[in-house]
């Protein structure tokens, strides 16, 4: 009688326990989903005001109808990373700072693109997570050459910047995502001008 007693007592317990270690782990579970790093590849289509230079290379003066007047733009392909970190308050909504950095060359000419952004984030918590964001903070733009063995900058310039975007995310590990695509909307008003250049990042996601 005893020993039924005590299976029973056992049996309950258990039950007891088990809804408490269920809870646990799924507070556990949104705990390590508070925050998010992201880290990977970014294109950047760039709008690229073009340093301009005489006939004698950097350093020299341009004469007037010499190239392309400066203050026409050109399109480049821009290479780089996009990191971005964001804290989850409540499930679909979290603040973001996303920092970029994309290079290549034009005419000859290195060329950089880095922005510093934050501002909100909505996401939708599934295995599959769309999401959309807004975000504001500052670009800066430069651009150098070397001409036997002198190194020249060909200006830089800083603005205001802001960009629109939205993105997919797919959970492949409970703690890792891919982020299959993010395409942003940057705009700049670098040199006097307006930029508004589409910029598209993917990569892996860390939860926290």
């Amino acid at each position: 009688m005893l020993r039924v007693l005590s299976l029973r007592a056992s049996a309950l317990l258990k039950l007891a326990v088990l809804p408490l270690l269920v809870v646990s782990l799924s507070n556990s579970a949104r705990a390590q989903n508070k925050v998010e790093l992201f880290g990977g590849y970014s294109y950047l289509r760039a709008s690229v005001q073009v340093g301009q230079f005489g006939p004698l290379g950097p350093g020299t003066a341009c004469p007037p109808n010499c190239g392309t007047p400066p203050t026409v733009p050109q399109q480049v392909n821009l290479n780089g990373w996009d990191l971005s970190l964001q804290y989850k308050p409540i499930p679909f909504l979290g603040a973001v700072g996303d920092f970029s950095g994309q290079y290549g060359t034009l005419d000859g000419a290195r060329t950089r693109v880095h922005t510093f952004l934050v501002g909100p984030q909505v996401s939708f918590p599934a295995k599959i997570s769309p999401f959309a964001h807004v975000l504001v903070g500052a670009a800066k733009e430069s651009q150098d050459a070397t001409t036997s063995g002198t190194f020249f900058s060909l200006g830089t310039g800083t603005s205001v910047a802001a960009a629109a975007g939205a993105g997919v995310d797919m959970k492949i590990f409970p703690f890792v995502s891919v982020r299959l695509f993010q395409l942003d909307y940057l705009r700049t008003r670098l040199h006097g001008a307006t930029q508004n250049q589409p910029r598209v990042s993917a990569g892996i996601v860390i939860h926290f």
